[in-house]
Protein backbone atom coordinates (compact mmCIF):
# COMPACT_ATOMS: atom_id res chain seq x y z
CA UNK A 1 0.00 0.00 0.00
CA UNK A 2 1.37 3.14 -1.10
CA UNK A 3 -0.38 6.94 2.03
CA UNK A 4 0.29 9.68 0.67
CA UNK A 5 1.19 12.06 3.20
CA UNK A 6 -1.61 14.84 1.90
CA UNK A 7 -3.56 14.68 -1.59
CA UNK A 8 -4.96 18.04 -2.02
CA UNK A 9 -6.92 16.71 -5.02
CA UNK A 10 -8.66 13.98 -3.14
CA UNK A 11 -9.39 16.66 -0.33
CA UNK A 12 -10.99 19.18 -2.54
CA UNK A 13 -13.44 16.00 -3.91
CA UNK A 14 -15.87 16.19 -2.03
CA UNK A 15 -16.15 19.90 -2.55
CA UNK A 16 -15.78 20.07 -6.68
CA UNK A 17 -19.40 20.18 -7.66
CA UNK A 18 -19.93 23.59 -5.14
CA UNK A 19 -16.34 24.78 -5.87
CA UNK A 20 -17.00 24.77 -9.71
CA UNK A 21 -20.45 26.64 -9.01
CA UNK A 22 -18.67 29.16 -7.00
CA UNK A 23 -15.93 29.82 -9.43
CA UNK A 24 -18.54 30.63 -12.32
CA UNK A 25 -20.03 32.63 -9.76
CA UNK A 26 -17.74 34.86 -9.10
CA UNK A 27 -15.93 34.94 -13.34
CA UNK A 28 -19.58 35.40 -14.47
CA UNK A 29 -20.07 38.55 -11.66
CA UNK A 30 -17.24 40.15 -13.14
CA UNK A 31 -16.46 41.75 -9.64
CA UNK A 32 -12.19 39.75 -8.39
CA UNK A 33 -11.55 42.41 -5.57
CA UNK A 34 -13.31 43.18 -1.76
CA UNK A 35 -16.44 41.98 -3.24
CA UNK A 36 -19.35 40.26 -1.65
CA UNK A 37 -18.01 37.15 -1.69
CA UNK A 38 -14.69 38.78 0.48
CA UNK A 39 -18.09 40.24 2.47
CA UNK A 40 -19.85 37.53 2.59
CA UNK A 41 -16.34 35.07 4.01
CA UNK A 42 -15.52 37.48 6.34
CA UNK A 43 -18.89 37.64 7.72
CA UNK A 44 -19.28 33.38 8.26
CA UNK A 45 -16.24 33.66 9.51
CA UNK A 46 -16.23 35.82 12.03
CA UNK A 47 -19.73 34.05 12.98
CA UNK A 48 -17.80 30.83 12.95
CA UNK A 49 -15.06 31.83 15.41
CA UNK A 50 -17.30 33.48 17.76
CA UNK A 51 -15.54 37.36 17.22
CA UNK A 52 -17.11 40.55 15.94
CA UNK A 53 -14.84 41.03 13.20
CA UNK A 54 -12.66 39.38 10.28
CA UNK A 55 -10.79 41.06 7.98
CA UNK A 56 -9.78 38.84 4.68
CA UNK A 57 -5.83 38.95 3.29
CA UNK A 58 -3.72 38.31 1.43
CA UNK A 59 -1.81 35.54 3.64
CA UNK A 60 -1.43 34.14 7.03
CA UNK A 61 2.15 36.11 7.51
CA UNK A 62 0.26 39.16 6.12
CA UNK A 63 -1.84 38.36 8.44
CA UNK A 64 0.45 38.87 11.47
CA UNK A 65 1.81 41.67 10.36
CA UNK A 66 -0.97 44.33 9.55
CA UNK A 67 -1.99 42.97 13.06
CA UNK A 68 1.04 44.18 14.33
CA UNK A 69 1.69 47.38 12.54
CA UNK A 70 -2.06 47.85 12.88
CA UNK A 71 -1.32 47.97 16.71
CA UNK A 72 2.04 50.68 16.16
CA UNK A 73 -0.59 52.77 14.07
CA UNK A 74 -2.80 52.67 16.67
CA UNK A 75 0.08 53.79 19.42
CA UNK A 76 -0.14 50.47 21.20
CA UNK A 77 3.25 49.77 20.16
CA UNK A 78 6.06 51.28 18.92
CA UNK A 79 9.35 50.27 17.38
CA UNK A 80 11.50 47.89 19.54
CA UNK A 81 9.22 46.80 21.64
CA UNK A 82 9.18 42.93 22.54
CA UNK A 83 6.53 40.45 21.66
CA UNK A 84 7.07 37.00 23.31
CA UNK A 85 6.77 34.21 20.71
CA UNK A 86 7.50 30.12 20.88
CA UNK A 87 10.91 29.17 20.20
CA UNK A 88 9.30 26.35 18.67
CA UNK A 89 7.23 27.63 15.69
CA UNK A 90 7.33 28.15 11.99
CA UNK A 91 9.73 30.89 11.13
CA UNK A 92 6.22 33.57 9.55
CA UNK A 93 5.89 33.99 13.44
CA UNK A 94 9.36 35.39 13.59
CA UNK A 95 9.21 37.61 10.03
CA UNK A 96 6.01 39.02 10.84
CA UNK A 97 7.31 40.55 14.29
CA UNK A 98 10.89 41.44 12.84
CA UNK A 99 9.62 43.29 9.90
CA UNK A 100 7.30 45.08 11.98
CA UNK A 101 10.49 46.71 13.44
CA UNK A 102 9.37 44.77 16.97
CA UNK A 103 11.61 42.25 19.01
CA UNK A 104 10.81 38.92 19.12
CA UNK A 105 11.38 37.71 22.55
CA UNK A 106 11.39 33.55 22.17
CA UNK A 107 10.17 30.87 25.41
CA UNK A 108 11.28 27.33 25.16
CA UNK A 109 8.39 24.84 23.95
CA UNK A 110 6.49 23.01 26.65
CA UNK A 111 7.95 19.23 26.17
CA UNK A 112 4.10 17.96 26.33
CA UNK A 113 2.37 20.13 24.23
CA UNK A 114 4.92 21.91 22.01
CA UNK A 115 3.47 25.29 22.77
CA UNK A 116 4.99 27.54 24.31
CA UNK A 117 5.56 26.90 28.17
CA UNK A 118 3.77 29.21 30.07
CA UNK A 119 5.52 28.50 33.22
CA UNK A 120 8.42 30.55 31.44
CA UNK A 121 6.80 33.49 30.13
CA UNK A 122 6.68 35.87 33.16
CA UNK A 123 10.53 34.79 33.31
CA UNK A 124 11.50 37.02 30.37
CA UNK A 125 8.87 40.17 30.78
CA UNK A 126 10.51 43.10 30.73
CA UNK A 127 10.17 46.99 30.84
CA UNK A 128 9.77 46.83 26.86
CA UNK A 129 7.68 43.36 26.58
CA UNK A 130 4.07 44.65 25.03
CA UNK A 131 2.51 41.74 23.75
CA UNK A 132 2.53 37.79 23.84
CA UNK A 133 1.89 35.99 20.85
CA UNK A 134 0.63 32.49 21.26
CA UNK A 135 0.94 29.86 18.72
CA UNK A 136 -1.29 27.11 18.32
CA UNK A 137 1.26 24.63 16.67
CA UNK A 138 0.47 21.30 14.75
CA UNK A 139 -3.28 22.60 15.56
CA UNK A 140 -3.40 21.92 19.24
CA UNK A 141 -4.36 25.25 21.19
CA UNK A 142 -2.02 26.74 23.41
CA UNK A 143 -2.58 26.84 27.49
CA UNK A 144 -4.76 30.44 26.62
CA UNK A 145 -6.40 30.24 29.66
CA UNK A 146 -2.66 30.99 31.47
CA UNK A 147 -1.52 33.02 28.56
CA UNK A 148 -4.85 35.36 29.21
CA UNK A 149 -4.24 35.70 32.57
CA UNK A 150 -0.07 36.44 32.10
CA UNK A 151 -0.95 38.98 29.84
CA UNK A 152 -4.00 40.44 32.12
CA UNK A 153 -1.49 40.49 35.24
CA UNK A 154 1.11 42.43 33.14
CA UNK A 155 -1.36 44.68 30.89
CA UNK A 156 -0.01 43.38 27.73
CA UNK A 157 -1.64 42.55 24.89
CA UNK A 158 -2.26 39.01 23.88
CA UNK A 159 -2.56 37.98 19.51
CA UNK A 160 -3.46 34.38 18.24
CA UNK A 161 -0.84 32.56 15.30
CA UNK A 162 -4.02 30.45 14.42
CA UNK A 163 -2.63 29.44 10.82
CA UNK A 164 -2.94 25.81 12.16
CA UNK A 165 -5.95 25.71 14.11
CA UNK A 166 -8.95 26.41 12.12
CA UNK A 167 -11.88 24.83 14.31
CA UNK A 168 -10.08 23.92 17.52
CA UNK A 169 -12.02 24.21 20.87
CA UNK A 170 -11.12 24.76 24.60
CA UNK A 171 -13.37 22.67 26.77
CA UNK A 172 -16.38 25.56 27.07
CA UNK A 173 -16.11 25.34 22.96
CA UNK A 174 -14.32 28.45 22.44
CA UNK A 175 -12.30 28.73 19.18
CA UNK A 176 -9.23 29.24 17.80
CA UNK A 177 -9.04 32.79 16.70
CA UNK A 178 -11.51 34.34 19.61
CA UNK A 179 -9.15 34.55 22.86
CA UNK A 180 -6.63 37.25 22.82
CA UNK A 181 -6.69 40.70 21.29
CA UNK A 182 -6.30 39.34 17.84
CA UNK A 183 -5.66 36.20 15.44
CA UNK A 184 -4.21 35.22 12.35
CA UNK A 185 -5.09 32.84 9.99
CA UNK A 186 -3.96 31.14 6.79
CA UNK A 187 -5.44 29.30 4.45
CA UNK A 188 -2.69 27.68 2.42
CA UNK A 189 -3.81 25.37 0.36
CA UNK A 190 -3.36 22.45 3.10
CA UNK A 191 -4.55 23.71 6.25
CA UNK A 192 -7.58 22.46 7.64
CA UNK A 193 -9.31 25.60 6.03
CA UNK A 194 -7.52 25.60 2.84
CA UNK A 195 -8.14 27.80 -0.39
CA UNK A 196 -7.26 27.22 -3.44
CA UNK A 197 -4.49 29.46 -3.36
CA UNK A 198 -2.91 31.82 -0.57
CA UNK A 199 -5.53 33.17 1.53
CA UNK A 200 -6.06 34.67 4.86
CA UNK A 201 -7.42 36.72 7.64
CA UNK A 202 -7.62 38.51 10.79
CA UNK A 203 -10.03 37.84 13.21
CA UNK A 204 -10.29 40.27 16.38
CA UNK A 205 -13.36 41.92 18.74
CA UNK A 206 -11.11 45.02 19.00
CA UNK A 207 -13.15 47.60 17.20
CA UNK A 208 -10.17 49.92 16.59
CA UNK A 209 -7.87 47.07 15.25
CA UNK A 210 -10.25 45.71 13.65
CA UNK A 211 -10.88 49.40 11.85
CA UNK A 212 -7.15 49.90 11.35
CA UNK A 213 -6.42 46.40 9.74
CA UNK A 214 -9.38 46.74 7.30
CA UNK A 215 -7.44 50.13 6.47
CA UNK A 216 -4.12 49.24 6.23
CA UNK A 217 -4.68 45.74 3.85
CA UNK A 218 -5.70 48.36 1.41
CA UNK A 219 -3.20 50.95 0.91
CA UNK A 220 -4.16 52.97 3.80
CA UNK A 221 -7.54 53.41 2.77
CA UNK A 222 -11.33 52.83 3.66
CA UNK A 223 -12.56 55.25 0.52
CA UNK A 224 -11.06 55.09 -2.31
CA UNK A 225 -8.14 57.24 -3.01
CA UNK A 226 -8.45 58.45 0.36
CA UNK A 227 -5.04 57.30 2.43
CA UNK A 228 -5.21 57.87 5.72
CA UNK A 229 -2.38 55.82 6.96
CA UNK A 230 0.63 54.20 4.94
CA UNK A 231 -0.74 50.67 4.13
CA UNK A 232 -0.36 47.61 2.48
CA UNK A 233 -1.84 45.50 -0.60
CA UNK A 234 -2.73 42.15 0.81
CA UNK A 235 -6.54 41.54 0.12
CA UNK A 236 -8.13 38.48 0.25
CA UNK A 237 -9.46 37.67 -3.92
CA UNK A 238 -13.23 37.16 -4.34
CA UNK A 239 -12.44 33.95 -5.99
CA UNK A 240 -10.61 32.84 -3.20
CA UNK A 241 -13.32 34.09 -0.53
CA UNK A 242 -15.92 32.24 -2.71
CA UNK A 243 -13.97 28.84 -2.26
CA UNK A 244 -13.75 29.09 1.39
CA UNK A 245 -17.33 29.63 2.11
CA UNK A 246 -18.01 26.48 0.38
CA UNK A 247 -15.38 24.58 2.07
CA UNK A 248 -16.03 26.47 5.19
CA UNK A 249 -19.12 24.59 6.21
CA UNK A 250 -17.43 21.08 6.27
CA UNK A 251 -14.89 22.60 8.16
CA UNK A 252 -16.26 20.57 11.44
CA UNK A 253 -16.89 17.26 10.02
CA UNK A 254 -13.74 16.97 8.45
CA UNK A 255 -11.62 18.12 12.12
CA UNK A 256 -13.77 15.54 13.56
CA UNK A 257 -12.39 13.02 11.00
CA UNK A 258 -9.09 13.74 11.60
CA UNK A 259 -9.77 13.45 15.66
CA UNK A 260 -10.46 10.08 14.90
CA UNK A 261 -7.56 9.26 12.85
CA UNK A 262 -5.39 10.61 15.73
CA UNK A 263 -7.59 8.05 17.78
CA UNK A 264 -6.61 4.94 15.60
CA UNK A 265 -2.74 6.31 15.41
CA UNK A 266 -3.01 6.16 18.98
CA UNK A 267 -4.57 2.42 19.42
CA UNK A 268 -2.04 0.95 17.00
CA UNK A 269 0.93 2.33 17.07
CA UNK A 270 2.91 1.10 19.79
CA UNK A 271 6.95 0.75 18.98
CA UNK A 272 9.30 1.58 21.38
CA UNK A 273 10.59 5.27 22.37
CA UNK A 274 7.64 7.06 20.12
CA UNK A 275 6.00 9.79 21.49
CA UNK A 276 2.05 10.38 20.28
CA UNK A 277 0.43 13.58 20.79
CA UNK A 278 -0.68 14.27 24.65
CA UNK A 279 -4.39 14.60 24.84
CA UNK A 280 -5.95 17.40 27.11
CA UNK A 281 -9.50 18.37 26.80
CA UNK A 282 -8.77 22.29 27.84
CA UNK A 283 -6.06 22.42 24.68
CA UNK A 284 -7.95 20.23 21.98
CA UNK A 285 -5.95 19.15 18.54
CA UNK A 286 -7.77 19.54 15.36
CA UNK A 287 -4.53 17.74 13.88
CA UNK A 288 -3.39 20.06 11.47
CA UNK A 289 -0.64 17.15 11.11
CA UNK A 290 -0.05 13.99 13.73
CA UNK A 291 3.30 14.68 14.82
CA UNK A 292 5.56 11.98 16.43
CA UNK A 293 8.74 11.94 18.49
CA UNK A 294 10.88 8.86 18.20
CA UNK A 295 14.72 9.43 18.95
CA UNK A 296 15.75 7.91 14.85
CA UNK A 297 13.65 10.24 13.49
CA UNK A 298 15.89 10.01 9.86
CA UNK A 299 16.21 6.14 9.86
CA UNK A 300 12.20 6.31 10.67
CA UNK A 301 11.25 8.35 8.14
CA UNK A 302 13.62 6.35 5.24
CA UNK A 303 11.91 2.96 6.62
CA UNK A 304 8.72 4.69 6.29
CA UNK A 305 9.19 6.13 2.44
CA UNK A 306 10.58 2.33 1.18
CA UNK A 307 7.46 0.63 2.64
CA UNK A 308 5.34 3.40 1.08
CA UNK A 309 4.38 5.76 3.43
CA UNK A 310 4.60 9.67 2.95
CA UNK A 311 5.96 11.66 5.95
CA UNK A 312 7.16 15.41 6.26
CA UNK A 313 8.69 16.94 9.29
CA UNK A 314 7.28 20.05 10.69
CA UNK A 315 10.09 21.43 11.15
CA UNK A 316 13.76 20.34 10.78
CA UNK A 317 15.20 23.56 11.64
CA UNK A 318 14.21 25.72 14.67
CA UNK A 319 13.86 29.32 13.92
CA UNK A 320 16.87 30.26 16.14
CA UNK A 321 19.25 27.90 13.76
CA UNK A 322 18.44 29.29 10.78
CA UNK A 323 20.82 31.81 8.91
CA UNK A 324 18.10 34.45 8.89
CA UNK A 325 18.31 35.00 12.22
CA UNK A 326 22.33 34.04 12.47
CA UNK A 327 22.01 36.26 15.38
CA UNK A 328 20.31 33.90 17.60
CA UNK A 329 22.48 31.02 16.91
CA UNK A 330 23.76 31.16 20.48
CA UNK A 331 20.44 30.74 22.06
CA UNK A 332 20.10 27.70 23.23
CA UNK A 333 15.89 25.87 24.18
CA UNK A 334 16.67 22.57 24.97
CA UNK A 335 12.95 21.48 24.46
CA UNK A 336 12.87 22.71 20.96
CA UNK A 337 15.88 21.87 19.11
CA UNK A 338 14.73 17.86 20.80
CA UNK A 339 11.44 18.60 19.20
CA UNK A 340 12.90 19.74 15.98
CA UNK A 341 15.50 16.59 15.65
CA UNK A 342 12.70 14.12 16.60
CA UNK A 343 9.52 15.01 15.14
CA UNK A 344 8.03 13.30 12.14
CA UNK A 345 4.37 14.03 10.90
CA UNK A 346 2.64 11.14 9.66
CA UNK A 347 -0.30 11.30 7.40
CA UNK A 348 -2.86 13.26 8.34
CA UNK A 349 -6.07 14.22 6.02
CA UNK A 350 -9.54 14.36 6.44
CA UNK A 351 -9.51 11.78 3.15
CA UNK A 352 -7.15 9.27 4.40
CA UNK A 353 -8.91 6.09 5.56
CA UNK A 354 -8.55 3.87 8.71
CA UNK A 355 -6.92 1.40 6.70
CA UNK A 356 -4.55 3.49 5.42
CA UNK A 357 -4.03 4.49 9.37
CA UNK A 358 -4.07 0.78 10.02
CA UNK A 359 -1.37 0.17 7.82
CA UNK A 360 0.81 3.47 8.62
CA UNK A 361 0.61 2.26 12.05
CA UNK A 362 1.82 -1.63 11.74
CA UNK A 363 5.03 -0.52 9.48
CA UNK A 364 6.12 1.81 12.17
CA UNK A 365 5.76 -1.04 14.91
CA UNK A 366 7.78 -3.19 12.52
CA UNK A 367 10.39 -0.42 12.48
CA UNK A 368 13.81 -2.26 12.91
CA UNK A 369 15.50 0.60 14.42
Amino acid sequence: MNVKFLDLKAVNKPYMAELNDASRFVLERGWYILGKEVEAFENEFAAYCGVAHCIGVGNGLDALRLIFESCKQLGLMEPGDEIIVPANTFIASMLAITQSHLQPILVDADPISYNIDVHKVEEVITSRTRAVLAVHLYGRLADVTALQEISHRHNLLLFEDAAQAHGARDEQGQLAGSFGDAAAFSFYPGKNLGALGDAGAVTTNHSQIHEQVRMMRNYGSLQKYNHLCKGFNSRLDELQAALLRVKLHGLDQDNAHRQRLADEYRKHIRLKDTVLPDVNVRQSHVYHVFPVLHPNRDELQKYLSEQGVETLIHYPVPPHKQQAYHEWERLCFPATEYIHSSELSLPMSPVHSFDEIFYVSEVINRFPG
